[in-house]
Parts: structure tokens; C-alpha cells; sequence
């Protein structure tokens, strides 16, 4: 059952930081910037100005902080969230709960990352080549029963003496493929 609070506690998270977002949308245009995020020692191109916020979630025998930047345009959803973890063992299974959390959020039926028709690996210039780094095209369902358009990816590496865990969504009433490719594709390593 621990499964279960920590999925809850993750999709209590997302649809925060979804209201949070949305709340505070940014201009109707897309005026596309390349944003560093320091903690996560990354950059991401996105097309609003974006706003952050981090919070502190239980993962099962601990608490992580999960930080989170993104933004809303023309009924679009940016977002990218990070965490950091010490122990290398759980890379694949933490990755992997992130993954099923996210589709139980959509009324997604659980898979195991990759086998799916709508996933295919996806891996940046200095992360890791797992199995569960993978980019999601989906129709879901947001909380409110109307359809979602989904892209979406998860990934990892090794920075130092810590693990990144990396996850970026596109949310959209229609699927527009090259605006979530140019937001996707634009997160790069330092």
C-alpha cells in the first residue's frame, strides 16, 4: 500500500503545481527562451515566462524534494521537475514509480516503461541509458474528464556524488508535435 501513498502524494504534487502554473499563466505569445535551472544543472527553452516552485514529497522510506519551472501558453502546459537522489539502486525502480504516477494522474493504465507503442527512449547528451528514460505521446484525461493531449519525458544522470531524475510534460487540448519537440529536445546537461 506504500505504492499507493507515494503515487498520491506525486499526483497531489502535479495537480498543485498544475493550478500553480495556471494560476499564474504568462503572456498569450510564445516567446521562447532559453531558462537555466540551477538546481537541477540543466537549461530548457520555454516559450513563457516560466515560474518555480519545489516541495517536499514522501517516496517511501524518505522524503525528496521535488522542484518543478515551468508556464502556460494558448492552453498549453511547459513543465520540467527534478529531484535528486544518493543511492544508484533506486534510479530504475525511482523512475519507473515517476512513470506510473504520471499516467495514474492521466487515467493512463500502468506499463512498463519503453514496451508501450506511444514510448521510445529518450536519452540526453550526458544522461543515462535506461530503460525507463523514455518520451510518452498519450491522450490522457485531465482531472476534470475532458481529453489531454500528452508528450512527456523521463530521464536521469549522475552529477557528482548525486542522481538527477529529470521529468518534462507538454499538457494541451490539441497536440501541436513541433512546440513539444522544441521544448522537449531544447533540455540540455551541464
Amino acid at each position: 500500500m506504500q505504492k499507493n501513498t507515494v503515487f498520491e502524494r506525486l499526483s497531489s504534487l502535479a495537480a498543485a503545481m498544475t493550478a500553480v502554473l495556471l494560476l499564474s499563466a504568462c503572456s498569450p505569445a510564445y516567446n521562447w527562451r532559453n531558462v537555466p535551472v540551477e538546481k537541477a544543472h540543466l537549461t530548457v527553452s520555454l516559450p513563457c515566462k516560466p515560474d518555480q516552485g519545489e516541495r517536499s514529497v514522501d517516496m517511501g522510506p524518505g522524503k525528496v524534494d521535488i522542484g518543478m519551472i515551468g508556464c502556460e501558453a494558448h492552453g498549453r502546459l511547459f513543465a520540467l521537475s527534478y529531484m535528486e537522489i544518493k543511492d544508484p539502486a533506486k534510479i530504475a525502480p525511482t523512475l519507473a514509480l515517476w512513470h506510473d504516477a504520471v499516467r495514474s494522474q492521466l487515467q493512463l493504465p500502468p506499463v512498463v516503461p519503453g514496451t508501450a507503442p506511444s514510448e521510445q527512449p529518450f536519452v540526453r547528451k550526458g544522461a543515462l541509458n535506461l530503460p525507463q528514460s523514455v518520451r510518452m505521446k498519450e491522450e490522457g484525461r485531465a482531472p476534470d474528464g475532458r481529453k489531454l493531449q500528452v508528450d512527456a519525458v523521463w530521464f536521469a544522470r549522475i552529477n557528482g556524488p548525486v542522481i538527477q531524475l529529470v521529468h518534462a510534460v507538454v499538457h494541451a487540448d490539441k497536440r501541436n508535435d513541433a512546440l513539444a519537440d522544441s521544448f522537449l529536445e531544447s533540455i540540455t546537461l551541464q
